[in-house]
């Protein structure tokens, strides 16, 4: 099955996958490995980075704040700032991006990514998360609503991702909260109670979107809280996937990027011409091809903007979105914690 070929990540995560160029170590999501994103560095250097992986934002940083070496890193926008404020990242020199100048500058409007230090964060891809579910046993009409995560018809029939900050999306937007730069107590409280009723319902918090897949095309769940890549996955498999962005509450949009890490051992110039290969336009087609994401470079993005899975799984909609850009670290960190104690039963 299509989706199965970065299954066994599951086991391996942060150890690299497979050695390659030693000069530069990526951490990055699995699943990002495939060369069609990077062609050009391939072209250059006769072979891709060496990958190392993980599954989930919050395990990423723990590993490189413990120790973990790699050159560069594949945080989402709202991690950059625990990069920055442990002193792991440096800035990029960005007269070293050509391509730099083509990114939406809609994806660099925070001082977390650009101040008068430098360029810290280099935007390269965006999605959302929204219901994926199956069309041949879930009704349209069950999933015109996130409250089918605590429909007690599909207790045990859905699965969530083991990430924080997927998951507050989803309470927030299901308890009426869209944005969350300002979240009040009441606000925290009330998605903290609905995400316990959506806990009583899920299977599984699935760690990576290949397993996300997994659980779908294997009967184990028939709703899931899920990222682009899963419906790609389930789709190139023909399952029957739908993919649900415009709820009555509505869904959620993030975005990544790369970071150049401190005391790296790799080559610096290797890190500028990985980013600069995941710039250039031809990188859009494969990004979304193999993940279904979309890119951050406006030039990139117009090489496929007629594409069916942009309309489908990129375009506007008509519903509230919750837009997963960065937000206070202490509140991440209640977030985080309590998150912990929801999977917990408590």
């Amino acid at each position: 099955m299509t989706f199965l070929r970065s299954t066994a990540l599951l086991f391996a995560l942060a150890a690299p996958a497979f050695a390659a160029d030693p000069e530069l170590t990526v951490f990055d999501w699995a699943g990002f490995e495939e060369p069609v994103i990077f062609q050009g560095y391939i072209d250059k250097y006769g072979q891709p980075p060496t990958f190392a992986f993980y599954g989930a934002d919050d395990e990423a940083f723990q590993k490189i704040a413990s120790g973990f070496k790699a050159d560069v890193a594949h945080p989402c926008s709202q991690m950059v700032s625990k990069y920055r404020d442990a002193g792991l990242i440096e800035p990029w020199d960005t007269s070293k991006i050509p391509a730099f100048k083509d990114i939406d500058p809609k994806f660099l409007d925070s001082k977390v990514f650009k101040d008068d230090q430098g360029v810290w964060y280099i935007p390269t891809d965006w999605g959302a998360t929204a219901i994926a579910y199956n069309k041949d046993k879930v009704p349209a009409e069950d999933v015109s609503t996130l409250q089918v995560f605590v429909n007690p018809k599909y207790e045990g029939r859905t699965s969530l991702p083991n990430s924080s900050d997927d998951v507050w999306a989803l309470g927030y937007l299901a308890t009426g909260t869209t944005d969350w730069t300002n979240v009040t107590d009441e606000q925290f409280n009330k998605a903290a109670a609905w995400l316990r009723e959506a806990n009583k319902n899920v299977a599984a918090y699935w760690a990576d979107p290949s397993e996300q897949a997994q659980l779908m095309a294997s009967g184990a769940v028939d709703v899931a809280w899920s990222w682009n890549d899963g419906v790609v996955y389930l789709q190139n498999d023909n399952y029957p996937v739908g993919f649900q962005r415009a709820p009555k509450e509505g869904s959620s949009t993030f975005f990544c990027g790369y970071v150049k890490l401190k005391n790296g051992t790799g080559k610096s110039e290797k890190a500028y011409d990985f980013i600069n290969a995941w710039l250039e336009p031809r990188s859009a087609k494969g990004l979304l091809d193999t993940i279904g994401y979309g890119h951050t470079s406006t030039v990139a993005m117009e090489t496929i903007k007629d594409e069916p899975a942009v309309k489908e799984g990129l375009s506007d909609i008509d519903a509230p979105i919750l837009a997963q850009t960065p937000n206070s670290p202490e509140q991440r960190q209640r977030q985080l914690a309590e998150f912990e104690k929801i999977k917990a039963g408590f």
